[in-house]
């Protein structure tokens, strides 16, 4: 390869990149637009659930128990009534997502050491949070349980409540989080945004970059050039690897300063995986551009076999034990995966090349397989 027809290729690609003011936008400015949106959009914490409280008692006893979940921080109380019938309607337009309903004679009944039965709304629409929820009132209502028992035996047989909690107790579980102590999805959700933006971008500048050559007819004049096809195509995707590593500079940025994220592993291992999986984006949107002639079909086709993948089979939302045996399959013929894998190995694990040399290794050699692949199918004859 001569690398100063490599270097005249790339310079001509950026001279191009720079006087599309939409292109221009689409390389440098959508990809932290998404990390912003994506950032301040999506969260897996449920907190804050709006909580309407319907006490038909009226005791002491049954404001105590209320008491319980409208200081939760879990739970963001809305409002107390006496009737089932009000809170219906704020149920349906979705004011209020759980209820708790205390019923007549609660308190009568704790005090004669009978059960009392409460009863609990919740908003199924999410099932997710409402199970979520449910682990919440069960929580609580196991504590008010505890707490009431305790005081009623300790004011019957005067041992003091504290011993008489501590024996209703006796295995009790401290749990301790690893790698991420303050339970913040934020922290475990920007690195993978950065896994999945650089799964987004990069494919579709690359695919539209060389099909726009083949609308306008450019391509001919590549066809009719001295230009070796591994020139054209190294040419073509060193800017846009050049733009993808800066934006991947950015979000590494907005992940670690904006969102708080932590970073406890090795910067530059974590530099060079992110280069490698760069080239790996970059060529699977060269292979989709060598395989259509129009910009649409570039877009579908990146968008076929990016955003899907990029979101449901990374690990990004849901872990990759937990998929289904062929989406497992799927997820480890992907990019994507491994490279989610190093940055939560950075970011939040403090691991390195010790832990992360198989990731790192596979996407050496999806590198090598995609830019092959794209040079394989890239002909300076077309058939056609």
């Amino acid at each position: 390869m001569n690398l100063r027809r490599i270097r005249v290729v790339a310079y001509k690609e950026w001279r191009e990149i720079v006087r599309d003011r939409l292109f221009f936008t689409l390389a440098f400015v959508v990809p932290s637009l998404l990390m912003l949106l994506f950032g301040y959009g999506l969260s897996l914490d449920v907190e804050h659930i709006p909580l309407a409280i319907v006490d038909y008692d009226q005791s002491v006893s049954s404001r105590e128990y209320a008491h319980q979940f409208s200081d939760s921080r879990y739970f963001a109380f809305q409002a107390y009534s006496q009737r089932e019938s009000e809170l219906e309607k704020l149920v349906m337009d979705n004011s209020i997502r759980a209820v708790i309903i205390i019923p007549p004679q609660f308190g009568a009944r704790l005090k004669a050491g009978q059960p009392a039965d409460v009863q609990t709304w919740i908003d199924g629409t999410f099932p997710f949070r409402a199970l979520t929820a449910k682990g919440y009132v069960s929580a609580i209502n196991a504590a008010a349980n505890i707490e009431q028992l305790s005081a009623h035996l300790s004011a019957l047989s005067g041992i003091p409540q504290a011993t008489l909690r501590a024996a209703f107790q006796p295995v009790k579980v401290e749990i301790r989080y690893l790698y991420n102590q303050e339970v913040k999805s934020i922290w475990s959700i920007a690195p993978k945004l950065i896994m999945v933006i650089l799964m987004l971008s990069p494919p579709f500048l690359t695919a539209l970059g060389v099909v726009r050559e083949k609308e306008s007819g450019a391509i001919y004049n590549v066809y009719s050039s001295t230009l070796s096809r591994g020139e054209y195509l190294v040419g073509k995707l060193l800017p846009y690897v050049a733009i993808s590593v800066v934006n991947a500079c950015l979000l590494t940025a907005f992940a670690l300063f904006l969102f708080g994220a932590p970073f406890k592993g090795n910067l530059l291992f974590f530099l060079l995986a992110t280069i490698l999986y760069v080239v790996c984006t970059t060529g699977i949107g060269l292979l989709v551009s060598v395989m259509v002639n129009t910009q649409v079909a570039a877009m579908v086709g990146t968008a076929i076999v990016t955003v899907v993948p990029a979101v449901l089979y990374s690990g990004m939302i849901i872990p990759i034990p937990s998929l289904s045996a062929v989406a497992s399959v799927i997820a480890h013929a992907l990019p994507g995966m491994y490279y989610a894998e190093i940055a939560i190995g950075s970011f939040l694990k403090g691991v390195g090349f010790a832990a992360l040399w198989p990731d790192m290794l596979i996407l050496v050699l999806y590198s090598f397989g995609l830019f092959s692949a794209g040079f394989l199918a890239f002909h300076k004859r077309p058939a056609n």
